[in-house]
């Protein structure tokens, strides 16, 4: 069996049909064990006091705030190459998905930088490319919505979507670029030294977890009404000739 055959919609449908209630039930319980865990049942820290567990919510959103517009490349990459319309429609359908992890990454960022940095914004090289990105994601979508052919929409969208790419990875590895700047360097890691303490990285690798396969009931969700919206556009287009 090829990958290749869940490009073929209907495939795509009856599998996803299958995948969206269990994934959908993992998700609940990652979020709900990990965010109930992490903000309840963890002491505050020494220098941070309770703020923080605001790492719960900003970490995983920053995470897949980046790891949804890398999806969005491939997929669209995948469109550019072999014109197959499920993987231009998921990166569609992930973009409002993206934009919104990226908007609580940054309201999260803000409401952690005040009482720790004294200010809630610095234009500090990863925060600056990680709102560059929010404004790719708004861009990629009003483009999207602008051009009304739906193959020269996916294709305008897919070079953005590679040109934003710089930026996704900005806001990943800024801080190892420029040493100046607020931001703090990894939260996870594989050196022992900057991971935070097993108190605290338990349950955020348990929203993480949440927060990933969030993203993808949503994609999939999402992706299952793109579908169907244009299943409806054609049979419409028909009667119009008819």
């Amino acid at each position: 069996m090829s990958i290749w055959e869940y490009a073929n919609p209907k495939r795509f449908m009856q599998t996803s049909g299958l995948l969206l209630p269990w994934v959908t039930g993992l998700t609940l319980a990652c979020l709900v064990a990990g965010l109930i865990w992490g903000f309840f049942l963890t002491p505050d820290a020494d220098k941070f006091g309770s703020t923080v567990k605001i790492i719960y919510l900003h970490v995983p959103a920053a995470m897949m705030a980046i790891s949804a517009w890398a999806m969005m490349v491939v997929t669209s990459i995948i469109w550019l190459v072999r014109r197959h319309h499920v993987s231009a429609l998921s990166a569609k359908a992930a973009a409002p998905i993206g934009l919104t992890f990226t908007l609580i990454g940054l309201v999260t960022g803000a409401i952690w930088g005040q009482p720790m940095w004294g200010t809630w914004w610095a234009w500090d090289p990863r925060l600056t490319s990680f709102l560059i990105l929010a404004l790719f994601y708004l861009g990629y979508i009003a483009l999207w919505s602008a051009v009304e052919n739906p193959d020269t929409a996916a294709d305008l969208t897919s070079v953005l979507a590679i040109v934003g790419s710089v930026f996704a990875f900005l806001s990943r590895y800024a801080v190892l670029f420029w040493n100046q700047g607020l931001h703090q360097g990894a939260t996870l890691s594989l050196d022992k030294e900057e991971n935070i303490s097993d108190v605290y990285w338990l349950p955020l690798l348990l929203c993480i977890a949440g927060f990933v396969l969030l993203f993808v009931a949503l994609v999939l969700l999402r992706t299952r009404t793109e579908i169907r919206a244009r299943r409806l556009s054609a049979l419409l287009a028909r009667e119009r000739l008819a």
